[in-house]
Order: C-alpha cells, then sequence, then structure tokens
C-alpha cells in the first residue's frame, strides 16, 4: 500500500469526519446496519488512497472539496447497487487479493462476434473453454460504436449499451454470472482515454453545450494545438498528421491521439474523473472480474512534454483504484501501456493497476525467434521482469493489435544491433522481406519520418506455418509447430498469467480477405483477426495436422502449469545456460521448483552438464513437458525449438513414479 505523509493523513482524515455524516444520511438508510459498517470500514481503510491522488489532480481547485464529495458519493451508490453474489465476492478477495496469481490462471481473448456470434452463441461454446482449460476471459469491445470507422471497437459511443448485434445489457450481466459460475473471470476493455464522436457527450458538445465541450480538449484556434504538437509524437500516421482535427460545426479544434473519429477526454476536469469512475464501476456491477484500462499513458496532457507517461496519469488510475477497492474489491484493474519498458512498470501496483500487459516481452520472443539469439531477452527479463507484490504480468505472444517492437534501445545495443536498423530489420523479417524469412506478416503503420513500422500477423503465419503448408515442405511444417509450441511454452510457464489470442491454439493463419472490405482494406490488423474455424477446430484431435500438434501441446502445458505447485504464485529466475540459442529460468516455490529451457533455433543446442550441475540439477532430470526421464552425462542435448521442463530432487522421485507407470514414459539418454 501507498505511503502518505503526515499531513496528508491528517488532512484525509480531517475531511472524512466532515464527509461522513452526509453520506451517512443520503445512503446508510438504504441497507442493513451490518452492511453499512462493512462499506464504512473499506471507506476508512481506502480513503487516504482516494484522497491523495484526487488532491494532487484538483486539491488547487476551489470546489475540490464538491468534487471529491461527488466522488465518494458516485463510490457509494455503486457499491449499494452491487448484487449479493457479487457482494460474497468481494469477501472472498479481500481474503485473497491475489487471487489473479494463481497458476489455475489461463487467459483467452477474442471479438465475441467473431469468436461466437453473440452471447448466446458464447454460452454454446462454454465446453470449448473449458476443455482448454480457460479460467479468465478477455471479450474485445463489446459495446455501441459507430457503423465503419471504429478502430475495431475502441471507439466507443455508450459505455453501458451492449452492441444491439451482440444481444442486450442483460445478456452481458447472465453470460458473466454463467461464466463465473463455471470458474472463468471476465475482463473487458474500459476505453478511458477518449469516447467516439458519436458518444452522448460528444454530440452535446458539437450542439454548444460548454458543460460538454468541456468533457474534451478543443480549441478555437491553432495557436495551442501547434504549442502542443511540437512535443507530441504520431501514433496513427497513416491516419492524420499530428494530434488534433477540426470540427467546423463548432469552429473548434479537437484533441484526437488516435483517430479523427476519437476525441480525447479531458482528465483536469474533475467531472470527467466522476463520471469515468461510475461508467468503471457500472462494468464491476454487472460482473466484470477484471477491467482493462486502455491506452493509460496518454490520459494527462500538459504542454511543453509529449504528453505521455506523466505523473497525473498515474494519479487518475489511482484515484479509480481506490474507488474500486471501495465499492467492488473482486475486481483488478489491468494496463494497457504500449510504450517504452521503464514506463510500463511505473502503471503496475497494488494501489494502480494490479495486471499489467508484458509488451516487452512479447515484442523480445519474437525477437528472439528471427535472430535466434536470446541475449536481449535474457538481459531485459532480468532487469525488468520483477514488479511489486500483489500485481501480475499478462504474458502474450500477439492480440488485437499490431506486433511493435517495444523493447529498450539498451538491451538491444547490449547484443549487438544498432536499434533503429534492428527494428527495420524485425519489421522486414515477420513481413517476408527479409531474406530466408519464414514469416508471412503484413506491415502496419509505416512512419514516413523515423522508418518505424509495426507488424500485423496470426502467430502461425508470422512463425512459419502458412509459409510451410504454401511449398508444402512437413519439415518446415514441423519446425513452425515447434515454433508456435514454444513461444506459447514460454508465456504458460513463466510468472504471470498467460493470454492466448482465440484461433492461435488451432494454428489459424492469416485472413486475407479483409482487402475485400472498403471498411477494413487499410488496416492490416483486420488480417489477424478472422471468424473463429470451427471447421479447422474439428482437427484438433488430429496429431497427424498442424492444429492437432499446436492444440495438444498446449493443452500439455496448461495442464503442467495447473497441476505443478511449481508454478502457483512462484518467483521466476532467469539464468544463463552459456548457449546464446537457449533462453531459460527457473520457477520456485518453497521446495518445488522447475527449470524451463527453450532453443530458439532450428539447429539442435546442447547445455554442458556441469552448467546444469552448477544450477542445482542432477545427473538425470524429468522432462515434465514430454514426459522423459532424462540423463545428461556430459551435455543436455536441445531438439530445434525444443522446450523442456526440468525437475530435479524429491520432485523427479515422486515424477519419475508417475513417468514408469504410465504406457508414454520414454527413458531419453542423452550423452551418457
Amino acid at each position: 500500500m501507498q505511503h502518505f505523509d503526515s499531513d496528508l493523513i491528517s488532512r484525509s482524515e480531517t475531511t472524512l469526519r466532515r464527509l461522513w455524516p452526509r453520506l451517512e444520511e443520503r445512503f446508510g438508510s438504504r441497507v442493513d446496519a451490518w452492511e453499512w459498517e462493512t462499506f464504512q470500514k473499506r471507506v476508512e481503510t481506502h480513503f487516504a488512497s482516494l484522497f491523495a491522488p484526487l488532491f494532487a489532480l484538483y486539491g488547487e481547485q476551489y470546489d475540490f472539496f464538491f468534487h471529491l464529495e461527488t466522488i465518494l458519493q458516485t463510490i457509494a451508490e455503486a457499491w449499494i447497487g452491487r448484487d449479493s453474489e457479487l457482494r460474497a465476492l468481494d469477501a472472498l478477495r479481500e481474503e485473497d487479493p491475489t487471487w489473479f496469481q494463481s497458476h489455475r490462471m489461463v487467459g483467452a481473448t477474442c471479438y465475441l462476434d467473431l469468436f461466437a456470434g453473440n452471447f448466446d452463441g458464447l454460452r454454446e461454446k462454454l465446453p470449448y473453454l473449458k476443455e482448454l482449460g480457460i479460467t479468465y476471459l478477455h471479450l474485445m469491445p463489446i459495446f455501441r460504436s459507430p457503423e465503419g470507422d471504429n478502430d475495431g471497437g475502441y471507439a466507443v459511443s455508450d459505455y453501458r449499451d451492449v452492441d444491439p448485434a451482440l444481444g442486450v445489457q442483460d445478456d452481458l450481466r447472465k453470460v458473466a454470472t454463467q461464466l463465473r459460475q463455471h470458474g472463468i473471470a471476465i475482463a473487458l476493455d474500459f476505453v478511458l482515454n477518449h469516447t467516439s464522436d458519436e458518444h452522448i457527450w460528444a454530440k452535446r458538445a458539437l450542439e454548444g453545450d460548454a458543460n460538454y465541450q468541456a468533457y474534451y480538449w478543443m480549441f478555437p484556434d491553432r495557436s495551442l494545438p501547434d504549442a502542443y504538437e511540437r512535443n507530441l509524437h504520431d501514433i496513427f500516421p497513416d491516419d492524420h498528421d499530428g494530434s488534433f482535427t477540426y470540427r467546423p460545426r463548432i469552429k473548434r479544434w479537437v484533441w484526437t491521439t488516435f483517430h479523427t473519429y476519437q476525441w480525447d477526454l479531458n482528465y483536469s476536469n474533475p467531472a470527467v474523473l466522476r463520471q469515468m469512475t461510475e461508467e468503471m464501476l457500472f462494468l464491476a456491477n454487472v460482473g466484470v472480474e477484471v477491467i482493462r484500462m486502455d491506452a493509460v499513458a496518454f490520459l494527462w496532457k500538459e504542454l511543453g512534454t509529449d504528453c505521455q507517461n506523466l505523473p497525473n496519469a498515474h494519479n487518475v488510475l489511482r484515484a479509480m483504484s481506490a474507488a474500486a477497492r471501495i465499492a467492488a474489491p473482486a475486481i483488478a484493474l489491468k494496463s494497457e501501456a504500449i510504450v517504452h519498458p521503464d514506463e510500463v512498470s511505473k502503471y503496475i501496483h497494488p494501489d494502480e493497476c494490479q495486471l499489467s500487459y508484458n509488451p516487452q516481452l512479447m515484442a523480445l520472443l519474437w525477437d528472439a525467434l528471427a535472430t535466434r539469439k536470446t541475449n536481449a531477452l535474457r538481459s531485459a527479463m532480468e532487469q525488468r521482469f520483477a514488479i511489486p507484490g500483489g500485481c501480475a504480468w499478462v504474458n502474450y505472444i500477439r492480440c488485437h493489435d499490431d506486433v511493435g517492437w517495444a523493447f529498450s534501445d539498451n538491451d538491444i545495443e547490449a547484443a549487438g544491433f544498432d536499434p533503429r536498423s534492428h527494428r527495420r530489420f524485425l519489421t522486414n523479417f515477420y513481413t517476408g522481406q527479409h531474406e530466408g524469412s519464414f514469416s508471412r506478416g503484413l506491415v502496419f503503420q509505416v512512419n514516413p519520418a523515423t522508418g518505424d513500422a509495426r507488424v500485423s500477423g496470426m502467430t502461425a503465419s508470422l512463425a512459419g506455418l502458412e509459409h510451410a503448408l504454401e511449398i508444402g515442405d512437413e519439415e518446415e511444417v514441423e519446425l513452425a509447430v515447434r515454433r508456435i509450441t514454444l513461444l506459447h511454452g514460454v508465456i504458460v510457464t513463466i510468472g504471470g498469467m498467460p493470454l492466448i489470442y482465440l484461433g492461435d491454439e488451432i494454428a489459424m493463419t492469416n485472413d486475407y480477405r479483409f482487402t475485400e472490405d472498403h471498411q477494413k482494406y487499410t488496416d492490416s490488423r483486420w488480417v489477424h483477426r478472422p471468424p473463429f474455424n470451427w471447421e479447422q477446430s474439428r482437427r484438433r484431435y488430429d496429431s497427424d495436422t498442424p492444429e492437432g500438434r499446436v492444440y495438444e501441446g498446449l493443452l500439455r502445458l496448461i495442464q503442467l502449469r495447473t497441476q505443478s505447485p511449481a508454478f502457483d504464485r512462484a518467483e521466476t529466475e532467469f539464468v544463463d545456460v552459456g548457449n546464446e540459442h537457449i533462453f531459460a529460468f527457473f520457477r520456485s516455490r518453497d521446495e518445488h521448483s522447475a527449470l524451463v529451457i527453450g532453443n530458439f533455433s532450428e539447429h539442435p543446442q546442447s547445455i554442458e552438464a556441469k552448467r546444469l550441475r552448477n544450477l542445482g540439477l542432477r545427473k538425470t532430470v524429468v522432462d515434465m513437458f514430454r514426459g522423459e526421464v532424462i540423463t545428461a552425462g556430459q551435455r543436455l542435448d536441445m531438439e530445434p525449438y525444443q522446450l523442456m521442463v526440468l525437475v530435479t530432487g524429491a520432485q523427479h522421485g515422486m515424477q519419475q513414479d508417475r513417468l514408469t507407470t504410465s504406457p508414454h514414459a520414454q527413458d531419453h539418454q542423452t550423452n551418457e
């Protein structure tokens, strides 16, 4: 928890004493006395964590205490609106606030319409999710957005009105309840940096309502926009130059960081923070358990800065997090900050966002696959993987968005590469332009000023399966399957929660039909947002197919993760095994330990036996992934793109007992 100075604590206590009688008078009679007492204890526990960021944001404004009281009233109203089942979940999560660190948490993400059609279809697909072992399901934006240009649903027209093609609000509530009853936590996006220009607030602003114009950043001429843009960076240069869009109807320049139809919200206005807190707690009260805080790096604007990662962006999130801990402590917040790795970690804190995407791991896994070297990956993880207690990474290979090269230049330089040219190499490699590339991605958002670009593509296509199937080379198909399994193996076994983009588990490849859609053809990200191929999924049980081999490998990994105590809320320690092609790390908890090693080369690699001895491994070890007993006398040999999960000692004895009674057990001798 945060530590506050004595003056701030005293001020917050005095403020709460003054505000509480009015709050109790307004809300206390609406619930039983014992329930109100529970709420009061929560407020007393977390009020300083709410007061401090709000005071930092708005303390100098004359009406600060008015806005503070309205935010507290918003929190009380949301708490009263929680049903009994969600309040019971609140109590459970207060007893186990790091529930998301469990090794039983396995995530999946999808667009609801592309995966299952609608909410009714999702209920029918529940057995598939359970078969895969999913306990966390992130549905991409499901709320109303404009027809046509809507940034894949991230231009929100209404924070509460579900897209009518998917169902109605009550369907969302029922699905969240049903998923929870089956042990699956639902996660939804909260697009808090901007709204669509079709949102009711934007429409009222266009009608001239000064109160709603103050919800956004609007300027009567170019003087201030020009001053801001001296330090800003274009995010989507293919879409529009700069960060402002002119609206002739009101003769105003509107701040639009991402797309011209997405208007940035003005958090320097406390009314915006209060309103958005209410919208966030609405999600909590329909049963959402993890709220993905979108584009958090851009929340605060200050002249003379690049308006990214500013201290007050963190204060906005900390205020919202405190509100959640009072009104709905069952939920966790997840930050989406695709920025420099040193900045990503600043959003991760028990009092801010308890979960965070790990874009650095994603980018450097693809880097290691292209270079066949893991130096940069290991160095970066050693420096930046550790995060505060009570928090967790969400680890992924790809998402709905592009693959960007979000790593530190220092790590790339230390690995012997020039960062700018190396990023160009990676873009060329994963778009198939580099000689010898196995990958079939598409370029996304080239910046003509810097030459920087990102890449779109399904995991299977980026990992070489599409190319291998095109040329009909079974050896290349096998290498591609191994690459896909290796990448998933790392995210499933490393510290944090794995997140699988549904379709990757059955090796779906790029869908180029988006080029035929006039609303999508300019956005290459639609190449990796295809409808889920249920016909292809039927081949997941056939180990003679790529679908079957990828699916079976992922099932083994998930079972390994959820059944081994070495992966339950365990530490992650990265190690150097003396081979630059091999990535290795320990997972350890109490007496349980596992060494995960992956060969990122298409050539066999080896680790000297004495190096393994120095790491505490015995001559005979068990590979839990393949179910093999391995004796490494002089060295441990690894096949191309092989993943091993090794255990020794008492665990080794128990595991060996299991293996010797299994008809599939093998005794694999390696250089004895």
